[in-house]
């Protein structure tokens, strides 16, 4: 799928594509951007619960691709997928008692008696803008995150080890927008301008997580109680001025396609 500038992401590439996309940008020229920033732990009070984390490969590899619209443009190839590994894995951290990444039958099974609950993150959608002039090195990038949280018992594993669950096990299920800004016009390449950018979107996708986790009623009856009996889950928006934007620019079919795609893929974690 090729995404254009101020677009969604309705589907993520698959391995082989990926192969054959690198070859091409490699033989066009195209910009391209490995996201890499500084992730400090954040000072925070963390919630007295273990919880474990469990990485799809779409988001672990999350790229995007954007073709040039004209001749004078250059395609863009932007890699967040590590960055977004990193960055929510120190958020965890910081957040709850403890943290376990789950990657495969062996540490599910390993850490089966001490995790209260798996949290799963997924990007539905991401917009981008370029500036209008190349000297004006000013980019903003929109994410749309899925978060979902399940019980331990909810995820089964295969014969061959890899994880899957049904998303309708979920007790929690919300959404997050960021908003991410080039803070400066001065940075000396184009490509240092959009990783500061995504930068700066993940950043502001840490803080909303934090400061709305206790806003989803699902995740507050859970930590109030310590239990997920007779919890209702409801698919909730946490949305700032940030995602009011991005929803106002986003296409509402897309979205739909989007969340489509995303519940297809969890059957296999």
């Amino acid at each position: 799928m090729i995404l254009g500038r101020n677009c969604t992401i309705a589907s993520l590439w698959r391995p082989f594509a990926v192969g054959a996309l690198a070859l091409l940008i490699s033989a066009c020229g195209a910009k391209q951007v490995v996201v890499e920033g500084n992730f400090p732990r954040p000072l925070l009070e963390p919630q007295p619960v273990t919880v474990g984390v469990v990485y799809t490969p779409s988001f672990a590899n999350h790229e995007f691709y954007d073709q040039a619209a004209g001749r004078s443009e250059s395609d863009w190839l932007v890699r967040t997928g590590e960055a977004q590994v990193a960055f929510w894995s120190t958020l965890f951290d910081g957040m709850f008692e403890k943290t376990i990444i789950i990657t495969d039958h062996d540490a599910l099974h390993e850490h089966e008696d001490e995790i209260d609950a798996v949290i799963i993150p997924y990007i539905t959608d991401l917009q981008y803008t370029i500036p209008t002039y190349t000297n004006v090195k000013v980019y903003e990038i929109w994410m749309r995150y899925r978060f979902r949280l399940v019980t331990l018992d909810a995820i089964h594993d295969h014969d061959n080890g890899a994880l899957a669950y049904q998303p309708d096990d979920s007790f929690a299920d919300w959404n997050l927008t960021a908003y991410g800004k080039t803070p400066t016009a001065f940075l000396q390449s184009d490509e240092a301008a959009v990783n500061l950018a995504a930068i700066v979107a993940l950043r502001d996708a840490g803080a909303n997580f934090v400061t709305s986790f206790e806003r989803v009623p699902a995740v507050k009856a859970w930590l109030d109680t310590g239990s997920t009996e007779g919890i209702e889950n409801v698919d909730l928006s946490i949305d700032d001025d940030a995602g009011a934007n991005a929803d106002a620019n986003a296409d509402a079919d897309a979205d739909a396609d989007a969340d489509a795609d995303a519940d297809a893929e969890e059957a296999d974690l």
